[in-house]
């Protein structure tokens, strides 16, 4: 089934972090989408005549959230956790048990929704790497993969630069960011960019299900860039 031209309803997770955020905003111009419903633990600050919020405490549990999460088109699944100074069980809990918790669930309720798991550059689909935080992450795109959704994608972005609107950029970023798209063009990412090849991805599908930096950058260009000012 092809969405070429239709007006889309998405779905957000992990907007008060900073990709999640910065992918929120960025979704919130784009004309394509006409709804956006983002899923927090907590009350964000921002209003959007295309935004409505939701508030799950629990994340692995949704029983009584379905005819609110029903109806939707895809959703971009942004929350997480860094995994620095946290011990593998309770990493995996996080990324990989919570995180298919939620997408079963939508899956039952949106069997035609494409999902997007934002992953991470050095995610190792094998699971049997020595990195903990790149096993756990390359488990969940492989377990993702088995859902019943009409597509699953997981995205995985090098150095985003940060948009002037956002409010959740650590300071270290913020550093880089002055030098790291000059030094490294080609790991460098707008979420303009990330936005637009994920959009066009729902619309109108791609061949692979792992999106680096180069089929981000690929697709972004091919559509275009939305242009919008934050």
């Amino acid at each position: 089934m092809s969405m070429k031209n239709k007006r889309m309803k998405i779905i957000i997770t992990g907007a008060t972090g900073m990709i999640g955020e910065g992918v929120l905003l960025t979704t919130l111009c784009h004309p394509d989408i006409t709804e956006v419903l983002m899923v927090n633990r907590r009350t964000s600050p921002l209003r959007h005549p295309k935004l409505s919020e939701l508030i799950v405490k629990d994340f692995t549990d949704l029983d009584a959230h379905s005819g609110q999460l029903t109806g939707y088109d895809g959703c971009f699944y942004c929350a997480g956790i860094s995994s620095f100074g946290m011990n593998e069980e309770k990493y995996n809990h996080i990324t990989y048990y919570t995180t298919m918790m939620f997408a079963k669930a939508l899956a039952y309720l949106n069997p035609d929704m494409v999902f997007f798991y934002l992953s991470g550059v050095y995610a190792d689909s094998s699971e049997n790497g020595k990195i903990m935080w790149a096993r756990i992450k390359g488990k969940t795109e492989n377990a993702l993969n088995t859902l019943r959704f009409r597509a699953v994608y997981s995205f995985r972005p090098g150095f985003i630069i940060p948009l002037k609107a956002q409010d959740n950029v650590r300071l270290i970023y913020k550093g880089l960011n002055l030098i790291y798209p000059f030094i490294f063009p080609n790991q460098t990412l707008t979420y303009d960019d990330i936005v637009t090849a994920l959009n066009r991805i729902l619309a109108l599908g791609y061949k692979e299900k792992i999106l680096e930096i180069k089929d981000l950058k690929l697709i972004a260009k091919q559509h275009g860039s939305t242009k919008q000012k934050l």
